[in-house]
């Protein structure tokens, strides 16, 4: 686990070299297929060398979430343990992290009514307007979801609005299914937040001369592709998007890119820090990390 930009890739396709192990990816960008660069997808040689489960297995019109995650997950990790190896689960997506670990609330399903009318209110009255409706609803879930995270904010509005329960109240009644695993967590963490943020700015960078947006513009002339989609609200694919829609200039898009990944990435640490089960941390780019790892596990047979 770390914040993005932390190496965890580069770490994990080192770690196969050395042991039994093979990779699940645990990215809620990599899951799509046509999102490669900008979502830091390994390139085909490191794929080759080392394998990472769940990614390209959606479309970018496919929204997928961490209950699907859950279920790919235990479904990958059984079939890994089977053949006598280690599922090895690399990622910044915190939330699958959790719902594999804890399991999660059985919500209602989305109803497309609903949710294109809270649509709608969205583009009539704001964002904004929407999370002060949620703060006197559920002030618990208010005060965690950003007024600027519509998905989110528009998903804990809807459901309220099918079953007149909160989605605090669905949680507290989280059903108990425990992760069937001994896990050892570890977290890459930047040894200073000023690094951190130069390794953002230096490989957003690299991603537009890797071509990023020509890879968005394949996107964005699709008609069934849309901004509210989870795959177009990935950091880097929405910047990329408002800048083809004309509503950022190309510095703009830049600018807007790298801090939303700075955020991405004080939101992944917060997550870190808060994090409820034993996590060891290890400094990114540390060179003594494999050998690390290799005694934690010794300890932990």
């Amino acid at each position: 686990m770390g914040p993005t930009a932390s190496g965890k890739t580069d770490l994990a396709i080192e770690l196969v070299k050395t042991m039994p192990a093979e990779i699940i990816s645990v990215d809620s960008a990599m899951v799509y297929r046509g999102m490669d660069i900008g979502s830091a997808k390994p390139s085909a040689e490191e794929l080759a060398a080392a394998p990472h489960r769940l990614i390209d297995i959606c479309d970018p019109s496919e929204p997928y979430s961490a209950a699907q995650f859950r279920e790919d997950a235990l479904k990958e990790m059984a079939e890994i343990s089977s053949r006598g190896k280690i599922p090895l689960l690399v990622g910044g997506t915190m939330m699958y992290f959790k719902a594999l670990i804890e399991g999660l609330a059985e919500l209602p399903q989305s109803d497309p009514e609903i949710r294109d009318q809270l649509r709608k209110e969205a583009e009539e009255k704001g964002l904004q307007a929407l999370h002060c409706e949620l703060s006197v609803i559920d002030p618990v879930s208010a005060e965690r979801i950003h007024p600027n995270d519509p998905q989110r904010l528009l998903r804990a509005l809807e459901v309220f609005r099918i079953s007149g329960q909160t989605l605090t109240q669905h949680q507290s009644v989280q059903k108990e299914n425990p992760l069937p695993y001994r896990t050892l967590a570890i977290s890459l963490m930047p040894e200073c937040r000023a690094q951190l943020h130069e390794r953002i700015a230096l490989r957003f960078n690299q991603m537009l001369e890797l071509g990023l947006l020509d890879e968005v513009r394949t996107l964005y002339q699709r008609d069934d592709l849309h901004p509210e989609l989870p795959s177009i609200r990935s950091v880097g694919y929405r910047q990329c998007w408002e800048h083809l829609n004309g509503e950022l200039d190309y510095q703009q898009m830049i600018e807007r890119g790298v801090i939303a990944t700075r955020q991405l990435a004080k939101r992944q640490l917060t997550w870190l820090r808060n994090w409820k089960h034993p996590l060891h941390q290890i400094t990114a780019g540390d060179k003594s990390a494999i050998n690390q790892i290799e005694q934690m596990l010794e300890k932990a047979e």
